[in-house]
């Protein structure tokens, strides 16, 4: 029972035949059919039921209001004539004696058909949210994030985790993106900053004695809108575990996530533990890509050697070249095309590419240019007829790439390729430390600069001495990846403030940086910190794979636009000056 209604709207069937009911919802249609006759389907958060109008006093009252105004219902149950097998209330309907108007509709006409909101424009999705997600299929990506976070929740306390709450206003610190910042009232000039991550404080709560920890993040991070990606906030399954290392972080999700995703997923097939681990060079080079999709059976191969003296002069200068081989395609020219185009705007580098035909000859795009090589690159790639071969070229990281997003567009695009309707996990381990800063052109942190090295102290050590190459040198860092989506980052973490300074010293920071940069987890670190390690998948781009979306925005109660404007709230806006007085702020013009 609940209060001011008897039942919902997707609860009466036909064993309520005769009783008298007390419905409340919307008002989704309103179908006149003859003199005093019409149907009104009422629509809750549960479902609909069927309101049949057969008195001209009823009809007036319903026949002035507008569609998606609210109404009670009060009359008796009947079976109806005929039926509806694909509605759950489908064999009753309502005759109502009553009919309270609790919330007029005051437009005539809606932005968009409730029902139909999704193929509406996206701009007035977001300016009228509360109306798309009265539509059921919007408002089931809510239920099931919400159920989906229940069941994080329940598994990672069944897991021994604790939930503590880290704080919202911290300060500010480099980790990767831009700050959103705070200003302090009480401290002129001075800022908070909300958290990109809850990193430092879950690291901070390990030194404090804690064992595991998990909380439902908000992170906030002033970055640009993807597909996978939304401005502003996000949430993640944050965790740490202190005395453990990387099989323990492994261990915990691999129980925890495949039963979620079977059980709340489209497809109903998830990897089963242990997921597959494979090292982040050799995900490069057979996938072109740190966060492979393995239900892709296509790979990348490496003719480098193959045409090193070739005329084509992408292949000159040292390029390294890859080959991605789909056996039996049919695809047309015209398809080829259109391929390759997408390829080179979400790559930023052209691909090319050759056939086999039935008579096992090169054909098409660059074929000329490997006629004279012709049984060598059949040999090395084990090629037949029917075989399209899709080439990129040039420096290693951009030819890998690039035929990364080769491989997943063949993929999708080539029937037989992709086993679509399955959960497929695996681990990218063995991360770069550092990399060469493609702007600085000096040594910088590959990732995430409180990662351990493997190696530890030793390692760091020899590479001061000029014994290792630091480019060499590998953190006990991992990225859970699902279907090519990067669910989550992690790390073993450095909890040694000796191998911490040194690790910043590889990149020019020394000691006083680190103390002043991260004061209280350097501080906390020299009062004797257990050794440690976590994760934080994702719940945004958990719930979008479940849900099967495309779009993050899908699975966001309100999702900021692209521009990461809140256009319902009309966010960002501007303020009094008596605000910006009192944080001691100034605006400058910004010059065009």
């Amino acid at each position: 029972m609940f209060q001011n209604r008897t039942h919902n709207c997707n609860e009466l069937r036909i064993e309520n035949v005769g009783e008298k009911v007390r419905l409340v919802g919307w008002m989704e249609n309103v179908r006149e059919v003859g003199q005093n006759l019409a149907f009104v389907v009422l629509r809750d958060f549960y479902g609909t039921s069927q309101v049949v109008i057969e008195t001209e006093e009823m009809l007036k009252v319903v026949k002035p209001l507008n569609k998606e105004s609210t109404i009670a219902v009060e009359g008796v149950v009947r079976e109806r004539a005929s039926k509806n097998p694909k509605q759950a209330t489908g064999d009753i309907e309502v005759v109502p004696e009553k009919i309270e108007i609790l919330g007029r509709c005051r437009y005539n006409e809606l932005p968009f058909e409730v029902n139909r909101s999704r193929d509406a424009d996206e701009a007035l999705r977001l300016k009228y949210r509360y109306l798309d997600l009265r539509n059921p299929a919007v408002k089931q990506n809510i239920i099931l994030r919400c159920n989906v976070v229940s069941a994080l929740r329940q598994a990672m306390t069944e897991h021994g985790f604790l939930e503590i709450t880290t704080p919202i206003l911290t300060a500010s610190s480099p980790e990767g993106a831009r700050d959103y910042l705070v200003p302090a009232r009480k401290h002129p000039g001075k800022f908070y900053a909300l958290p990109q991550a809850p990193q430092q404080f879950k690291q901070l709560l390990m030194t404090a004695g804690f064992d595991r920890y998990f909380q439902i993040a908000p992170c906030f991070r002033d970055e640009d809108a993807r597909g996978d990606r939304s401005p502003g906030e996000f949430y993640q399954l944050d965790m740490e575990m202190a005395f453990a290392d990387q099989d323990d972080v492994f261990a915990v999700l691999e129980d925890v996530l495949p039963p979620i995703f079977a059980k709340y997923g489209k497809y109903d097939i998830a990897s089963e533990a242990p997921f597959r681990r494979i090292p982040f060079n050799e995900a490069m080079e057979r996938y072109g890509s740190d966060k492979p999709d393995l239900r892709i059976d296509l790979e990348v191969q490496d003719m480098t050697a193959l045409v090193q003296d070739s005329e084509f002069a992408p292949f000159q200068d040292g390029a390294v070249v890859k080959a991605v081989v789909v056996p039996d395609c049919s695809l047309a020219r015209k398809a080829v095309d259109k391929l390759c185009a997408d390829v080179e705007v979400q790559a930023g580098q052209k691909p090319y590419w050759f056939k086999v035909d039935e008579q096992g000859n090169f054909a098409g795009g660059i074929s000329k240019f490997l006629a004279d090589k012709h049984d060598e690159v059949v040999e090395a790639l084990g090629l037949k007829p029917g075989c399209f071969v899709g080439v990129t070229a040039g420096k290693k990281t951009a030819a890998q790439k690039t035929a990364g997003v080769l491989r997943q567009k063949l993929g999708a695009a080539v029937p037989g390729h992709m086993d679509v309707e399955r959960y497929e996990f695996c681990w990218i381990v063995d991360f770069p430390m550092y990399e060469i800063g493609e702007e600085s052109g000096e040594l910088e942190f590959c990732h995430n600069p409180f990662s351990m090295p493997n190696g530890g102290l030793e390692i760091l050590e020899k590479a001061e001495r000029g014994e290792v190459d630091p480019l060499d040198i590998y953190a006990f860092q991992y990225d859970l990846v699902c279907n090519g989506v990067e669910l989550s980052s992690g790390a073993v973490r450095n909890h040694d403030p000796e191998i911490m300074v040194k690790a910043f010293e590889m990149v020019r920071l020394g000691e006083d940086d680190v103390k002043a940069k991260f004061p209280a987890m350097y501080n906390a670190f020299c009062y004797g910190a257990p050794p440690h390690a976590g994760i934080a998948p994702g719940v945004d781009r958990m719930v979008m794979l479940l849900a099967g979306e495309d779009s993050i925005r899908e699975i966001i109660p309100f999702p900021m636009n692209k521009n990461a404007q809140d256009v319902m709230m009309g966010a960002p806006s501007t303020v009094e000056q008596k605000q910006l007085d009192e944080l001691h702020i100034a605006l400058v013009p910004v010059e065009e």
